[in-house]
């Protein structure tokens, strides 16, 4: 069968592409930007890569006519308040206006539970894009799901930030709104199990683990599991805006996605009772055995996708290949060469920076600027890395997003997402046993350049010593 597939590099595209693989699907992945997409998936015999952007119209010409299916992944949550709906409904119309001039017979579109009188902002928006996704061309099967638990997932992630963090934590009155859970293993087989099946055809259900849980119930029950001691205790004085600091300053969240779930966890998320389990055959484990799984995935460094790698959880709103280019003029730059006897093993000194591993020198100094970045908004060091040897463009590195990556070439092209009056990149590349380290910054009028001169002393300190580091 052949299946379009959008959201391609999201945290469920990720893994839901391989279990269409898996089945003998052919896909067709579409993305904004090809460059984030692995070369291993380029390569596969039964995947294409398309170029295409559900805000521009004419971008939609390169969707084939003769696909079969499509799923519909597209999610504008962490984009900024202000304008994720009309995103969000500008995306299904276009969406929905090229499915229909295809031979396409279903889509299936992963939504959020909307049983509330009163919906949040991204509740109601989800709600309305699945009213528009609605056709007579086609059939709509749509599955909502609460809070999805696993390795990488933006809530898994906020609740280890916070139980691993915090001993006692001083939490806002909405830890005591109820939702129901469900583990990230099921909801891909809801999508997978759900191909032209008549009986889903045209029909929404709420997808659901078994457990109805406050939040601050699965910050106990993940403390459990971690065996580790935590006390929380509820205050009725935080303000939504006061809660979205809290949760930006102490998980690795940003303050848009920390906003939009901060205006979701007043609402609860419980579903409604149906049969969807029985008509696919599936039987949905509970919280805590979710929440096992998923650090079984994470010691065996088997992540496949975190919500932060998407561009989202830094500064990124454009494609990456428009910072690909390093520019030549109207910069400074800092160049240090050394020679090096194993490429290969440089290489993986390369590959395995950043992270738990660190920067290989000066890691106060790298630690320090990541507090400054963070006390004036910015993202810090907290984002960490996904694998602690691998890397693939678009990944989240630290403070720094991965432009390029490539191993064969020896080269790796990074662009920094930190508070800047400016643009910087890091690029590091071996030529002929010649390990070339260069760093350049773009500055942004008179700031830019008084930032520059005033951290050179420390760039002197820290790139020297990373570079000897590496090629050691």
């Amino acid at each position: 069968m052949k299946i379009l597939v959008t959201g391609t590099t999201g945290y469920i595209g990720k893994r839901l592409i391989p279990i269409l693989l898996e089945l003998g699907h052919e896909l067709i992945c579409c993305v904004r930007d090809t460059n984030r997409v692995p070369q291993t998936l380029k390569n596969h015999t039964n995947v294409s890569v398309i170029e295409v952007d559900f805000l521009k119209e004419e971008s939609l010409k390169n969707i084939p006519k003769d696909i079969d299916l499509s799923y519909y992944l597209i999610h504008s949550m962490s984009t900024s308040v202000e304008k994720f709906e009309s995103l969000e409904k500008q995306c299904a119309l276009n969406f929905r206006k090229c499915l229909e001039h295809t031979r396409a017979k279903q889509v299936i579109y992963l939504s959020g539970i909307v049983n509330g009188n009163q919906l949040s902002k991204h509740l109601q928006s989800r709600y309305n894009v699945e009213q528009l996704l609605q056709s007579s061309k086609y059939a709509l099967t749509t599955f909502r799901a609460g809070i999805i638990v696993g390795s990488g997932s933006a809530s898994f992630e906020i609740i280890r930030d916070l139980v691993e963090k915090l001993p006692i934590m001083i939490t806002p009155k909405w830890v005591n709104t109820k939702c129901q859970p469900i583990a990230i293993r099921d909801v891909l087989s809801f999508l997978s199990k759900a191909i032209y099946r008549p009986e889903v055809m045209n029909k929404s259900y709420d997808i659901v683990g078994p457990n109805i849980l406050s939040y601050k119930q699965m910050m106990l029950q993940f403390a459990r599991v971690r065996k580790l001691k935590r006390h929380i205790l509820t205050v009725p004085v935080m303000t939504p805006k006061l809660s979205s600091y809290w949760l930006f300053f102490i998980t690795a969240t940003s303050y848009k996605l920390a906003t939009s779930l901060v205006d979701s966890m007043k609402v609860e998320v419980i579903g409604r009772p149906s049969d969807i389990n029985r008509l696919l055959n599936i039987k949905p484990i509970d919280y805590k055995q979710a929440v096992k799984k998923a650090f079984m995935k994470i010691e065996q460094n088997c992540i496949m996708s975190s919500w932060k790698d998407s561009l989202v959880s830094g500064r990124f709103s454009n494609r990456l290949s428009q910072y690909i280019e390093v520019p030549q003029f109207g910069c400074f730059k800092d160049i240090k060469k050394r020679t090096v006897k194993n490429e290969t093993q440089t290489m993986k000194r390369i590959w395995a920076i950043g992270g738990h591993n660190g920067w290989y020198y000066g890691t106060i100094l790298w630690k320090i600027r990541g507090l400054l970045d963070k006390a004036v908004g910015g993202i810090g060091l907290r984002r960490g890395r996904r694998h602690p040897s691998e890397l693939q463009t678009g990944d989240a590195l630290d403070f720094w997003r991965v432009l390029y990556a490539n191993n064969d070439e020896k080269r790796l092209l990074l662009f920094a997402e930190m508070r800047l009056p400016g643009e910087a990149w890091l690029e590091f590349k071996i030529i002929n046993n010649t390990l070339m380290q260069k760093a350049t910054f773009r500055p942004k009028g008179l700031w830019g350049r008084l930032y520059w001169y005033a951290v050179l002393p420390f760039h002197g300190l820290i790139f020297n010593g990373m570079i000897n580091k590496i090629a050691a």
